[in-house]
């Protein structure tokens, strides 16, 4: 239910507390107390609404969260922040220092000792080159709380593949690595929920070659 899109979609933090409910499923907004969201495209919208209340609509950030909170018989307690990836060119609103402002709001909240990094990189993009690698070991030089995660697996060239990431051999991490394969926009579009996209990538891995042999802990 997060947005999607080109860009910088998430443009500012967004605190996602996952609260375990044995018998209700439902959503509400700390900035709109007492309101409870059953349905879960109106949690997008509200997202969407409350982020260009602060930022405009012309792709302005700000480091002010969104306090969402999700009950669900689906859940573990949890607490994820959803933080905006790294932009080297400003566009439309955006300040002409945006990296350096999107880079300390990042820092600001996985400097945090109790705050498990998961560091997302695409697995078509050089690893070396990953700006939330770059950024966690900063802050966790041990790599104690970093946890990678590598996408875009089924968009890889053909004849290639991120075994040596997903085994922890190109760049290790005490944590490891895993692979994951996101719903398209086209899924997506087409109402594919989460229980068939999990499905299909599970038959992704146990299909590839190069990962069937992983499979079961990815």
């Amino acid at each position: 239910f997060l947005p999607r899109g080109s860009g910088i979609v998430t443009r500012r933090p967004l605190v996602l507390q996952l609260l375990y409910h044995k018998n209700a499923e439902y959503a509400e907004f700390l900035h709109l107390k007492g309101r409870k969201f059953s349905d879960f495209d109106a949690v997008r919208k509200e997202i969407e609404d409350e982020t260009e209340r602060l930022t405009g609509h012309n792709k302005g950030i700000s480091s002010i969260p969104i306090n969402l909170r999700v009950y669900s018989p689906h859940v573990l307690n949890l607490t994820l922040v959803d933080l905006p990836g790294i932009t080297k060119v400003p566009v439309g609103d955006q300040p002409q220092d945006i990296e350096l402002q999107v880079r300390n709001m990042i820092l600001d909240f996985i400097s945090k000792d109790n705050c498990l990094i998961l560091a997302v990189s695409p697995a078509n993009s050089d690893l070396a080159n990953s700006d939330a690698l770059k950024l966690a070991r900063e802050v966790d030089p041990s790599g104690m709380r970093t946890i990678g995660v590598i996408t875009k697996l089924d968009l890889m060239d053909e004849g290639t593949d991120a075994r040596d990431i997903l085994e922890n051999r190109l760049l290790p991490l005490r944590r490891g690595y895993i692979g994951v394969v996101n719903r398209s926009q086209k899924d997506i579009d087409g109402r594919k929920d989460i229980k068939q996209a999990l499905a299909a990538e599970r038959q992704f891995f146990l299909a590839h070659p190069a990962y069937r042999h992983i499979a079961d802990r990815l």
